[in-house]
């Protein structure tokens, strides 16, 4: 078709011309609206975006001589960067004499791995690095199946407040359990 009656065409029916194919032998053109089109590409293109999971190394530090409350808060910290899926790199400074017991601090290592070996496992074995032993932590689950779960509990959140406005979750289950205890009193 000729460029002056495809051009024509185009204005006819308020559309725009768009070329597809510059380098085909004759070039390929579209009729399209062109603002919908770059709209709807824009708009895959943030939805990718949003899905797209960005791999984060969180950074935990220890110390060989690490109190029991200590430990678990840690510990707390890395369950929850695992359960996030993200890698979770352990770090445990030494001081002074302590260097001299490097396997205090690789026990603590081994101790942290087997805590948390039901949401990640051990990426990268502890290895002394001057006053420091490292080790890295990666989770089971990929971030984006973690991100879709996230979304999914927070959801079920919404839910539950729109099917009890003005009462908290905690209210609620607060006032389930009072009449059972009364029960039991009686």
């Amino acid at each position: 078709m000729p460029l002056a009656k495809a051009l024509e065409l185009a204005q006819e029916y308020d559309l725009d011309l768009v070329e597809v194919a510059a380098n085909a032998r004759p070039p390929v053109c579209k009729l399209m609206d062109y603002g919908k089109f770059k709209y709807e590409s824009a708009m895959k293109a943030r939805e990718a975006r949003k899905n797209q999971a960005h791999t984060v190394i969180k950074e935990m530090k220890l110390r060989p001589k690490i109190d029991p409350h200590d430990y678990d808060t840690k510990k707390g910290h890395v369950v929850r960067f695992l359960k996030q899926g993200d890698k979770v790199k352990i770090t445990i400074m030494f001081r002074g004499r302590e260097q001299s017991r490097p396997e205090l601090g690789y026990r603590l290592l081994q101790r942290l791995a087997e805590d948390v070996q039901d949401l990640g496992f051990v990426e990268s074995n502890p290895k002394q690095d001057g006053r420091n032993m490292i080790m890295v932590l990666g989770p089971h689950k990929k971030k984006t199946e973690a991100m879709a779960e996230a979304r999914e509990a927070q959801a079920a959140r919404k839910a539950e407040a729109k099917a009890n406005p003005g009462r908290s979750q905690n209210a609620a289950e607060e006032i389930a359990e009072a009449p059972a205890e009364a029960s039991a009193e009686a």
